[in-house]
């Protein structure tokens, strides 16, 4: 078994990006530069964003961070992103979610300039995916596939079980890994709530990428010997024993599963960290498209 390392390739990521903002820099270009839209002050988002700005601190980008209050109406948050839009000086930006009930993600979604959209959740950027023209992937599946590539797991005519059909992680994951090239050409399975007999596509399955937000679902009896097992499952689950009060946890039973897998993604430490190596990685490319084009 082998341990799919988020945490070290990320690292890696972050110096190769670095490498490249400093020969921007030494070149006298403009470096990029992101920015985070975060609404009211939900824990988890504030402590997301905070790492998004320092990991644009330690590669050389400049950041800007906008705190707006959880009593934001919808026309003031997309009178924001009109503005962000039309600054020539930020490259690409996020708008963290979940939002307040009173605005429409989508609404929001859609409004994000789409050569700006470093989420790659923009129905545009999301098409050109489908289609498999150049675009900006979703960060976490952007993180995935980078893993999948730098460790050399093999994906050509594997069977693909994707867990979870979020707009987010699932449903890009299910297209990603059907797509021609590497990693992809694999044949995918996509399950959700509503699939019967869950256990028996997932014990066919080469690989197993989870994203369905239930602890410890995909049990060891679920998944056959040396499948590759992506956990993207990120749940806080109190735990009166742990100084913080909870531990994180994800949707493998990783004890036992890691016992059987050839690969494996560890939580905290697997896709976690890839996805903010990604978003930069995303903003260094909008900077480089924005400057081809200037």
């Amino acid at each position: 078994m082998q341990l799919l390392d988020g945490k070290k390739v990320s690292e890696d990521i972050k110096v190769e990006i670095a490498a490249e903002v400093a020969q921007m820099r030494a070149n006298g270009e403009k470096v990029p530069h992101l920015a985070a839209v975060i609404v009211g002050n939900d824990g988890a988002s504030l402590t997301y964003v905070g790492s998004k700005v320092k990991a644009c601190e330690r590669v050389g980008f400049e950041s800007t961070l906008v705190k707006m209050p959880s009593t934001t109406s919808e026309v003031e948050l997309l009178k924001k992103i009109k503005q962000l839009n039309e600054d020539d000086n930020i490259d690409g930006f996020i708008v963290q979610l979940p939002l307040p009930p009173q605005i429409d993600t989508q609404k929001v979604l859609m409004a994000i300039d789409p050569t700006k959209d470093v989420d790659g959740f923009h129905p545009e950027n999301f098409g050109k995916m489908a289609l498999d023209m150049s675009t900006f992937i979703p960060a976490t599946p952007f993180g995935i596939l980078e893993l999948l590539e730098r460790y050399g797991v093999e994906t050509q005519g594997k069977h693909t079980v994707v867990i979870g059909r979020s707009h987010i992680v699932g449903r890009p994951m299910s297209i990603l890994m059907g797509r021609k090239g590497f990693p992809g050409n694999s044949t995918v399975t996509l399950t959700h709530s509503y699939t019967k007999n869950i256990a028996q596509i997932t014990t066919q399955a080469d690989i197993v990428i989870s994203a369905l937000g239930v602890p410890n679902y995909l049990k060891a009896e679920m998944v056959k010997d040396d499948a590759v097992i992506i956990d993207v499952g990120i749940t806080r689950v109190m735990d009166e024993t742990s100084e913080k009060g909870y531990v994180i946890t994800g949707d493998v039973d990783f004890e036992n599963v890691s016992k059987k897998a050839s690969f494996i993604t560890p939580v905290p430490g697997g896709v976690g960290p890839m996805t903010i190596a990604m978003l930069l990685k995303n903003t260094l490319l909008a900077r480089e498209r924005r400057r081809d084009n200037e």
